[in-house]
């Protein structure tokens, strides 16, 4: 999201003076259409694109469907979202896997644009769907590309069928090894006998890494058609630097133009330069954008969801592919584990943290995670000043103890805490906020398990009331118990009966499972506030 910071800043400043708004004049719709239009500018998005985008919204923002509107200021903002939506690209787009097995993917751009990185990340994606993929070495011009693919490769625990050495060091290893008289091998044949090797082995996607330039030139273009007619490719996805800007969209409108691209592929979107590429490339090509590269790992690698980028750039948050990461990182088994515990009333420990942490750790950067959810863009100060490596901090601490004191926190006493801060690298008093943060952990663990919410927060649904007594309201009279034995044994039914239900209700909230009252038994969220703009994740799909 880093290339979209400041875009997303100036269209949410623009829209906070919108919304206060109870009605809107053509004057108001024409000054926030000109806004938009040099965020957009400023942003590098392609001229023609800035002049679809606004002309659309302008026309939208003057028709009815804002006039009528009861919040006008909202309803601009659901106009641009859409348009946003549309300019992405409109709907996901899926790979097209083959009937017949193996699925051809070939990856054409400019040098730079990270297309042997992105292999690894598609082959460790495409692994982790369930497939076999496997990547070819067609690049053999750059300088130790083929290696540069293996170590790729290796890296994502996928194989490389690399049969020409290519150019290493700037050197042509087919000639200093005696096989002949070829220039660095023929890419053309490589792509062609990887498809094959692909078939005898049981691989059922291929990865094809191809030569890229520094520009645009003819024999880049006839290598690239080639390959795509000699391999009968399924997928050819142009590899788009998303922090060069309308440099990039002009080249990947050639390459659509005289190979044929079926989708893009933005690479450094993590970065900090203005996006335009990422704005532009779907509706310059005509096609649209299928992934997102997010980082420097080989798992920082996404499904392009313009619905989903589109709501992070306006600001309200993408919570589906949140939820969507942590329902991989958090173990079905850990989950009920955390549940039983928390029925059965036994204290959240120093090993439960740190399965935990391990889950948060497996959905990647902490920043990136808390910058998913709605308003975070408000917060980005503090967002930049928080440390990822406080969680390295912190798990070599919990590391450093023993396991029994990891399961009675409350029996570290001086000079347990300092081997532990020895043990780690960090000082006693590190040690000492860290047992004092836990505690309090705990400590909210136990009155929610009471149903009563979060200590010194207000209520919450499905966790009970608040903790706190409440300013201005009078204290209510205690039930004094019945002295009709039979009558009392009813009170006390009763009062178990509550108690049940609460914490029944805190464990539904607290771990997404069913609670006491009823298994499976749906709550009604009709009277439910939402933030703005977040129904549309409610939407069936």
């Amino acid at each position: 999201m880093g290339v979209f910071n400041s875009l997303s800043d100036r269209l949410t400043d623009t829209f906070r003076n919108l919304k206060r708004k109870g009605t809107l004049s053509e004057t108001d719709v024409n000054k926030t259409v000109r806004d938009i239009r040099m965020a957009l500018l400023d942003a590098d998005v392609a001229l023609p694109v800035v002049k679809q985008f606004t002309g659309a919204v302008r026309e939208r923002a003057l028709g009815a469907e804002v006039s009528k509107a009861l919040n006008p200021g909202q309803q601009v903002v659901k106009i641009v979202n859409e348009e946003l939506v549309g300019i992405l690209g409109g709907q996901t787009r899926r790979l097209n896997l083959a009937k017949n097995p193996p699925t051809v993917i070939m990856l054409a751009g400019l040098q730079g644009s990270g297309k042997t990185t992105l292999a690894g990340k598609l082959g460790y994606w495409l692994k982790e769907q369930g497939h076999a993929p496997v990547l070819v070495a067609a690049d053999l011009q750059r300088p130790n590309a083929v290696t540069q693919l293996q170590v790729v490769g290796e890296r994502a625990g996928v194989p490389v069928f690399a049969p020409e050495r290519g150019n290493v060091f700037g050197h042509d290893a087919a000639l200093e090894s005696g096989e002949g008289t070829r220039s660095f091998g023929d890419p053309i044949d490589v792509a062609v006998d990887g498809v094959a090797h692909a078939r005898d082995k049981g691989h059922d996607v291929v990865i094809i890494d191809t030569a890229g330039r520094l520009a645009v030139d003819v024999d880049l273009m006839r290598q690239a058609h080639d390959i795509r007619m000699e391999t009968n490719a399924d997928e050819v996805l142009f590899v788009i630097d998303a922090m060069i800007g309308q440099a990039a969209v002009e080249t990947a409108k050639a390459f659509a133009d005289g190979v044929g691209i079926t989708g893009s592929v933005l690479t450094k979107l993590d970065g900090d330069a203005r996006g335009g590429a990422a704005l532009s490339v779907a509706t310059v090509t005509g096609e649209p954008i299928l992934f997102a590269s997010t980082g420097e790992q080989v798992k920082d690698f996404e499904i392009f969801h313009p619905d989903r980028m589109a709501s992070r750039i306006l600001d309200m948050g993408d919570v589906l592919t949140l939820i969507e990461q942590a329902e991989k990182a958090f173990d079905a088994a850990q989950s009920r584990e955390m549940a039983r515990k928390f029925l059965a009333e036994e204290d959240f420990t120093f090993t439960d943290f740190l399965e935990q942490m391990q889950a948060i750790k497996k959905m990647g950067s902490l920043k990136q995670m808390l910058g998913m959810m709605p308003g975070m863009q408000q917060m980005r100060a503090q967002l930049d000043a928080l440390d990822d490596k406080e969680f390295d901090r912190v798990e070599a601490m919990v590391r450093s103890m023993t396991p029994f004191e990891r399961a009675h926190p409350k029996q570290i006493n001086g000079s347990r805490r300092a081997r532990i801060a020895k043990g780690s690298g960090v000082s006693p008093s590190e040690v000492n906020q860290l047992l004092e943060r836990f505690g309090q952990a705990q400590k909210m663990m136990r009155q929610m398990r009471k149903g009563g919410g979060m200590p010194g927060m207000p209520g919450m649904p499905g966790l009970g009331g608040g903790a706190g007594k409440g300013k201005g309201r009078p204290p209510q009279r205690k039930k004094g118990k019945s002295g009709n034995p039979a009558k009392r044994a009813e009170q006390e039914r009763l009062a178990a009966q509550k108690a049940e239900e609460s914490r029944g209700n805190a464990l539904g909230s607290a771990f997404g499972m069913p609670g006491a009252p009823g298994e499976g038994q749906e709550q009604d969220l009709s009277n439910l506030k939402l933030p703005a703009g977040f129904d549309k994740f409610l939407k069936d799909k």
